[in-house]
């Protein structure tokens, strides 16, 4: 079955997956979602046979279906290669009563490594398909992660063009340090005054300009996003379900077609949306825990059917999850009001006019795979600090924010199915918030710092922190959310 794609605002006609992967999303401003979505056809028996790579192809070729076996599996072997320190991709570790899938083994030690490794050859294969001879330009904003690994997947990559703006106050210093030392003739990294949503907006905005848009063109340029909006983002993403699923199976934790829960920390809900689309794939969840931080505006939404962005912004020691306009969220959206582009449509209006929307009765009876939870900043660090002492197991605060929401909902509900914790992002990113919450002395340098978590924690630094320790800064621009525009056609020569 080949599986199209089409906007969730319109009713315009479908695309391929390598134009709507190229293209980044709709000119309406939607997002594109596939026709349908296909069962996994590959049995759960061999899928737990299979490593990385074979899971991999195995869920993607279902929905990238205009990609040939040999441009997939080509893509696949250019990414999941020795950038990741360890054969196995994505460990499963147990702690406690649950198993933390590390996500962050990639070159930048976050889980965006694990689609942004991939997206550079799924476009290049995707323009080479598709016949443009345009230069791509991936715009980005970023609330920490997503900027880095974005940059890592493609600094150097010919005929790209890569620009990542992230709130200058809002990240950490580690994330901080691993962009604005990026080298590449074809990046560039601005910090600007405001926080991700502003970003985030601002670079939707510069979508569709259309006035941008047609200079950029008639200097044979286009637009394309790295973000989780891009369906070449959230595709990879499905794969570590599967395969976290099938490794429990391997060592005998489950048997074939036994539930599992998986506990996602979100802010955008581009992770806890792919593991959504596993289950919908066949894949079998129990529920979908989505955990939140301070700004819970997630975990509102799912207790009282109300959308609701208007509301102080907090910064946490999550900054990755410092987000109140959850992009993803509107695919989510569109499916549960029947696949439906007008309905979407007019919430998404609602939410840009209002700053809020509220779904329907019937749309909420339609969520009962999602529990919602959130831990604050005091709840995050004692989190930290007990997986700690319990096991020796260091976590950093996105992780923990989701471990803390499932030590509550266990002890709550009673429920002792079988559950993985989506651990998103290397403690030594956040060493500050890591170190402080296990009561140490947090006043050194932050590449020093790194030094005292590796002794805490029994780990070596990750390559990722140590290569900065003589990295010299070499994007020092800031910028207003107002001066984007102007920076975007300064990066481009415009």
């Amino acid at each position: 079955m080949d599986i199209m794609y089409r906007s969730t605002r319109s009713d315009s006609t479908p695309i391929t997956a390598s134009q709507a992967i190229l293209r980044g999303f709709p000119e309406d401003g939607g997002l594109y979602v596939p026709t349908a979505i296909p069962a996994l056809d590959t049995g759960l028996e061999k899928l737990a046979a299979m490593d990385y790579k074979g899971v991999a192809y195995a869920v993607m070729r279902l929905l990238l279906t205009d990609y040939t076996e040999e441009e997939l599996k080509a893509c696949i072997d250019s990414a999941y290669d020795s950038k990741f320190d360890t054969s196995e991709i994505v460990p499963l570790k147990k702690s406690g009563d649950a198993w933390y899938l590390e996500l962050f083994h990639g070159p930048t030690i976050a889980f965006k490594d694990m689609a942004l490794s991939i997206l550079p050859y799924l476009m290049t294969t995707a323009a080479a398909k598709n016949g443009s001879g345009k230069e791509i330009v991936i715009l980005t904003a970023t609330s920490g992660d997503t900027g880095k690994a974005a940059l890592a997947g493609f600094a150097g990559v010919k005929g790209t063009k890569i620009m990542v703006f992230y709130p200058k106050h809002g990240v950490s210093s580690i994330q901080e340090r691993q962009m604005v030392t990026t080298v590449g003739a074809n990046t560039r990294v601005i910090g600007i005054n405001g926080n991700f949503d502003d970003a985030q907006t601002s670079v939707k905005n510069l979508f569709t300009d259309q006035a941008l848009v047609e200079e950029m063109a008639a200097h044979g340029m286009q637009f394309s996003s790295a973000n989780s909006i891009n369906i070449g983002r959230l595709t990879p993403q499905i794969v570590y379900y599967v395969f976290a699923y099938t490794r429990l199976m391997a060592d005998g934790t489950i048997g074939a077609g036994d539930p599992v829960n998986f506990v996602v920390p979100t802010g955008n809900f581009g992770n806890i949306l792919a593991a959504y689309y596993a289950k919908r794939m066949g894949l079998p969840i129990g529920k979908l825990i989505c955990a939140s931080n301070s700004n819970k505006v997630l975990f509102d939404f799912f207790e009282t059917g109300e959308y609701d962005r208007n509301r102080e912004f907090m910064l946490t020691s999550s900054p990755s999850m410092d987000i109140l306009i959850s992009s993803n969220l509107e695919r989510l959206i569109y499916h549960i009001s029947g696949d439906s582009a007008e309905r979407c449509a007019a919430f998404m209006k609602a939410l840009k006019e209002t700053g809020k929307y509220t779904i329907t009765e019937e749309m909420r009876a339609q969520l009962g795979d999602f529990v919602s939870g959130y831990a604050d900043e005091a709840q995050t660090a004692a989190e930290i600090r007990a997986v700690f002492e319990n096991d020796g197991y260091v976590i950093d605060p996105h992780t923990a924010v989701a471990s803390s929401v499932y030590r509550r909902y266990r002890k709550e509900t009673g429920d002792l199915t079988p559950s993985v914790i989506d651990s998103t992002a290397s403690p030594f990113k956040f060493e500050g918030s890591v170190m402080k919450a296990l009561g140490k002395d947090t006043s050194l340098p932050d590449l020093e710092l790194a030094d005292k978590l590796s002794e805490t924690a029994g780990v070596p630094v990750p390559k990722a922190v140590s290569d900065l320790r003589d990295a010299p800064v070499l994007h020092d621009i800031v910028c207003d959310r107002e001066d984007m525009r102007q920076e975007v056609r300064r990066f481009l020569g415009l």
